[in-house]
């Protein structure tokens, strides 16, 4: 098949959390629906509930997010508020903290 479709049909759930030396506040739970993996790009659904941990980007990512609000902080203070719509490109080398103020899901394209 050529094409999938970007949706949690397609996927078994997986369920994690931050490590525990990142995380900021709350107990978040991320929900993952890993659609697509080949050749250093990964593509599928992420979900988390509210909490706050620390992230440090080597990868570069694109995601959209489909529900919920977070806010993505720079380690500089400069702060993005995601809500259903909002599409951004992270960079390798972003560090800062992503917390989730209420349940969010993106949808996500990686390369590594």
């Amino acid at each position: 098949m050529h094409f999938i479709r970007l949706e949690p049909a397609a996927a078994v759930p997986e369920t994690s959390a931050p490590a525990p030396e990142r995380l900021i506040a709350g107990e978040p739970v991320f929900t993952s629906w890993d659609i697509e993996e080949a050749d250093g790009l990964y593509a599928g659904i992420w979900q988390s509930t509210p909490g706050k941990w620390r992230v440090e980007y080597e990868e570069w990512e694109y995601c959209r997010i489909l529900s919920g609000h977070s806010i993505l902080t720079a380690d500089s203070g400069a702060a993005q508020h995601l809500r259903a719509g909002d599409a951004i490109i992270i960079r390798p080398g972003f560090r800062g903290n992503w917390e989730v103020v209420e349940t969010t899901r993106k949808d996500y394209v990686i390369r590594v």
